[in-house]
């Protein structure tokens, strides 16, 4: 029984990938949850874009305030958009109903989404819609097939198109893909918007352990005093069987 339950716990992950279109290439995200900048802007992003619908109910705006090195008036005025205490978790405000018939489900809580999808599916997602006329919102994603949600920064980034090339192949002319592209309307360049989506990133993935760096610190020191403690039994040892031989 135990055998199975482990077999199962190693294949869900590997499921649930699958499921989300974990097939296509990923590219790598570069994450650095030391940079506070990245973080701070990843935050007005994910306020200013996701708040609307999703939300981080297991986190609070003061924890997240005081980790990102934003002093709490400045973080309630420019990134509280909800009304709520500095001391509330952060929950969106859309009713989870009309969530539901929007979208055909209510959007889910992004605490975990960079543990549960993992960083580099997140970076390769954001960066992955394209115009699908077929959809409801008018887009799709190559990550995320048939994904209920709208392109969110497509200000940002501009409208993205699924693009192909004709290219001389074995003799023959053939159509051959080369990416999702923007009609260059966003607020930011294709660089810009890449580096603005691994802001997200790093913001999401800080969302999922925030207290992973405080862990590191706090774990380095332990390993420090166990040195430390192991040459003092050590020498003890010596002392005490001195006399026995």
């Amino acid at each position: 029984m135990k055998k199975l339950v482990v077999l199962i716990g190693l294949l869900l992950p590997s499921l649930a990938m699958a499921a989300g279109g974990h097939s296509v290439h990923l590219d790598k995200a570069h994450i650095d949850r030391t940079d506070q900048p990245s973080l701070q802007r990843g935050a007005q992003i994910f306020m200013n874009y996701c708040m609307g619908c999703h939300q981080t109910q297991y986190q609070r705006y003061q924890r997240t305030f005081e980790d990102l090195g934003v002093p709490l008036d400045l973080g309630q005025e420019n990134l509280q958009v909800t009304g709520e205490k500095v001391g509330d978790y952060m929950k969106s405000a859309i009713p989870k109903e009309s969530a539901a018939k929007w979208f055909g489900a209510p959007p889910p809580d992004l605490t975990l989404v960079a543990r549960v999808r993992g960083a580099d599916w997140l970076y390769t997602y954001f960066r992955s819609f394209y115009v699908d006329e077929s959809r409801p919102f008018g887009v799709n994603n190559k990550v995320f097939p048939e994904v209920g949600m709208p392109h969110v920064l497509q200000e940002l980034q501009g409208v993205p198109y699924d693009q192909h090339e004709e290219r001389m192949i074995d003799g023959e002319m053939q159509s051959v893909y080369v990416g999702i592209k923007s009609d260059g309307t966003g607020m930011l360049s294709p660089d810009e918007y890449d580096a603005a989506v691994l802001d997200l990133v790093n913001y999401l993935v800080y969302l999922g352990e925030p207290s992973r760096l405080e862990a590191e610190s706090i774990g380095r020191w332990v390993i420090v005093f166990i040195l430390v403690l192991f040459v003092f039994v050590y020498l003890l040892k010596k002392e005490y069987w001195r006399d026995v031989h």
